[in-house]
């Protein structure tokens, strides 16, 4: 594995090259390994291992970046050139920054993320849980199919005005789904720990869902009483987080101009943005190398700030929207310059209420309602109600009395998530959640009022 001392070394080499009035280099990358199978059998195992150097070079209000994933002498050389030639001849930004030579003050420790264990996994390791998976496919005469994947990687940032940063962390990830003759189940999770997964677990929360949705019945649309399990409500609310950026508003492309500072959801919503967080993931520090701050996006349901880059809180600090964001400050929310999204909100937290509640407590005391499993499909109809439209799958009930009574027919949704996020009856305790539309987050079951179901599927 590429370290710190190797990546600042290879940066001393790119210096030695540049002729620029400042330069950047982001290193990243590392090592990672896939065991993928199917139809009750692993079909494949792959690996890899590659660093990423991305130089960016500056002339004045001129920058470039060129990239690279080759380290020795004359790929450094032409990469170097290669910025520079870019640079010289964009139009001058007016907006554009010096780079920075302090990263600001670390707000909270972020938590060690690289484990050993994880590190550590071979293809047996993996194939060996992959077995476990498949025999509770096979009790259950199902035919399972999905992923098991880990790696090691690392993030640098090094620049000629004396910022230096290196991360380094674990990831693994395990993906199953189970498949009947005409229903399905599904379960996902990942950790930095490997550890903390349990793949027999998962592969039997799947099962019995495949099985226990086994001859849906069709039901009208409309609206339902909905539980959503965390994977459905991280997948619904990654739609919303990209507003959360000072240059959105300043584009005009967020949800929330003229929205900041105003009850826009549920009185129980509360949403941070903490990379500290001991479920979170990544890397303390964002594209320029400012440290991520912990930011508190939603209070009460109140949207109470924004995040910024360096550029973008200075924009606003000038510009017609200043009284009407909340606090103006850098928080370590940018993206690697340049870039056309300014920043967002990378590293969510939900706030969990005093009294949580189980999906089995929710399930409880249900009337009449529906428990969706995940979500697939969504696109975005409204981007200033923020409406999306989307799919259940895999693992779709209707519940009557407090009780499942049976598997149901796939649903098409059209829901505002400010509708949805302002009719949260209950909520379970926060957990690190992995689906398959949006960015991991750590986020609750829900259970939701008048849910806008439109269209019932075939399947």
């Amino acid at each position: 594995m590429l370290d710190k001392s190797k990546a600042a070394e290879t940066f001393s080499r790119i210096r030695k090259y540049s002729a620029a009035d400042e330069v950047e280099a982001l290193i990243y990358g590392g090592r990672s390994a896939l065991t993928r199978f199917a139809n009750n059998t692993i079909h494949q195992n792959v690996a890899e291992e590659n660093y990423v150097i991305s130089v960016r070079s500056a002339f004045g209000g001129r920058t470039a970046r060129a990239t690279t994933n080759k380290l020795d002498e004359e790929s450094l050389k032409r990469v170097v050139q290669a910025s520079e030639s870019l640079a010289r001849v964009q139009h001058e930004d007016a907006d554009l920054m010096p780079m920075s030579s302090d990263a600001g003050k670390a707000d909270g420790q972020v938590p060690n993320r690289r484990f050993d264990q994880t590190a550590a996994i071979t293809p047996q390791d993996r194939a060996q849980a992959v077995g476990k998976i498949v025999s509770t496919a096979q009790k259950h005469k199902l035919i399972t199919a999905g992923i098991f994947s880990t790696g090691e990687s690392v993030e640098g940032i090094f620049n000629s005005r004396g910022l230096s940063d290196w991360h380094t962390q674990t990831s693994s990830e395990i993906s199953i789904t189970m498949l009947a003759s005409d229903s399905s189940g599904w379960q996902k999770a990942n950790s930095p720990n490997v550890g903390i997964l349990d793949p027999a677990a998962l592969a039997d929360i799947a099962a019995r869902k495949a099985s226990n949705s086994a001859a849906p019945k069709k039901i009208p649309a409309g609206k339902y009483t909905v539980i959503l399990e965390p994977a459905a409500v991280l997948d619904m609310a990654g739609f919303m987080f990209w507003d959360f950026g000072g240059l959105a508003i300043l584009d005009q492309r967020s949800f929330l101009n003229n929205r900041v500072g105003t009850n826009v959801f549920g009185e129980n919503i509360n949403v941070w943005d903490d990379v500290a967080h001991p479920l979170q993931s990544g890397s303390p520090f964002d594209g320029e190398g400012m440290r991520r701050q912990r930011v508190q996006l939603i209070e009460r349901g109140v949207v109470k700030r924004l995040v910024y880059s360096r550029a973008t809180a200075r924009k606003m600090t000038e510009s017609e929207y200043k009284n009407k964001v909340g606090p103006i400050e850098i928080t370590g929310h940018g993206f690697p310059i340049p870039n056309e999204m300014g920043e967002a909100p990378m590293n969510i937290v939900f706030g969990g209420p005093a009294n949580p509640k189980t999906v089995d407590q929710m399930i409880a005391s249900t009337e009449r309602g529906v428990l969706v499993t995940r979500l697939w499909y969504i696109r975005e109809v409204d981007p200033y109600e923020k409406i999306l439209t989307g799919m259940t799958r895999d693992g779709t009930f209707y519940v009557e009395d407090g009780k499942v009574r049976y598997g149901v027919r796939n649903f098409r949704f059209n829901e505002s998530l400010i509708h949805m996020f302002s009719n949260v009856e209950d909520m379970g305790t926060p957990v690190r959640a992995s689906g398959e539309e949006s960015f991991d987050m750590v986020v609750p079951a829900m259970k939701i009022r008048d849910f806008n179901f439109t269209e019932v599927t075939k399947f």
